[in-house]
């Protein structure tokens, strides 16, 4: 696969990827390398990490427990402290080496510390690859509301490694598949049909494609101040739904792809309600969710809660919950609006 230039970093993958890390590394001189990994990564991925990383630096592991729900400034704060007692200075390097929760915040540590040191991106979920590692976005949440807390930072590198994709369960290679799905429905309608029309696709292939498309939307706008808002599509109601299930103790917690995947199904909905998207394609997109999902019950009482969410969602306005609505497969509408009452039908409409 070849490199990907993004705006001042490169995405790299395979052997090149590895050979192009010592590179770096050898070039910045780092005083000190702060591998930040979490219980899993440590276990089914530092191995293969550290056996493909040349360098004469000093290097240290930094770990975090894993899971969404430690995404936030106390686990931040730990690993300041950590580094400070290990000697980190503004030359010192940081790797994240894990999935989508451990980029966000190994980037917003590194990007805090000291005023802002360097970090490069390994990313070990199919999800992190093709969402989280690229684009420059950092942070942490805050309680259960998502990514609250945060700064945009690029990183010197990102390194995709598609080996570490057999470190996962089928699940997590679901949840990503999620981010995939959407950018098959925003921008390049065959990855959708990829996945739909062929259970034994493999991903492996979709995942360049994925990224391309990030890149090239983060590009244009790397601070979300219009276009980059696409790359939201279903997840306006999915990451309401993701919070209100993490905060639950009688639901079992969703994962963000899953999430997102109701998400998406909702807000074709909406689509179809208010841009003229047709339905035939809002129950194929149900159809083939669910084929993928399974069916995940929203039960009557959930409903007012998670349109609490809503409220918080990063891209409102002046309290006007906004969405990324489709007219077309490929054709997007940004900042839409929709009524309380449509949201709910959303909901209803995928409970069916």
């Amino acid at each position: 696969m070849e490199t990907i230039l993004a705006t001042t970093y490169p995405i790299h993958f395979n052997e090149k990827a590895y050979v192009e890390l010592a590179r770096i590394v050898k070039e910045n001189n780092y005083s000190s390398i702060f591998i930040m990994v979490d219980d899993n990564t440590l276990e089914c991925c530092y191995p293969r990490f550290i056996q493909n990383f040349q360098t004469e630096s000093p290097i240290e592991v930094i770990q975090i427990d894993a899971g969404e729900i430690h995404k936030n400034i106390e686990t931040c704060v730990g690993v300041w402290n950590a580094m400070t007692e290990l000697g980190a200075d503004r030359k010192s390097l940081v790797i994240t080496l894990g999935g989508g929760v451990l980029t966000d915040l190994g980037g917003f540590v590194a990007s805090t510390f000291k005023r802002g040191i360097d970090f490069i991106n390994i990313p070990t979920t199919l999800l992190s690859m093709v969402d989280a590692s690229v684009g420059g976005k950092t942070g942490v949440d805050l309680g259960v509301l998502k990514n609250q807390i945060g700064v945009f930072a690029n990183p010197q590198m990102v390194l995709i490694d598609p080996e570490y994709l057999h470190t996962l369960s089928s699940r997590e290679i679901r949840s990503g598949t999620a981010e995939i799905i959407k950018y098959g429905m925003t921008h390049d309608i065959h990855l959708f049909n990829e996945i739909k029309d062929n259970p034994n696709v493999n991903l492996v292939d979709l995942i360049h494609r994925s990224i391309e498309i990030k890149n090239e939307v983060v590009t244009e706008d790397p601070k979300e101040k219009g276009l980059r808002k696409v790359l939201n599509w279903g997840h306006t109601i999915g990451h309401a739904i993701e919070s209100y299930f993490l905060e639950n103790e009688h639901k079992e917690a969703l994962t963000h792809g899953e999430a997102i995947a109701i998400g998406m199904v909702c807000e074709a909905f909406i689509s179809s309600k208010t841009q003229g998207f047709s339905i035939e394609k809002t129950n194929e997109i149900k159809q083939a969710i669910t084929a993928i999902y399974g069916k995940t019950i929203i039960l009557p009482e959930d409903v007012q809660p998670i349109m609490e969410l809503l409220k918080h969602d990063k891209k409102n306005e002046s309290g006007i919950v906004k969405f990324v609505l489709l007219k077309d497969y490929e054709g997007f509408v940004i900042n839409a609006e929709a009524s309380s009452e449509l949201i709910k039908e959303s909901l209803a409409f995928y409970n069916k």
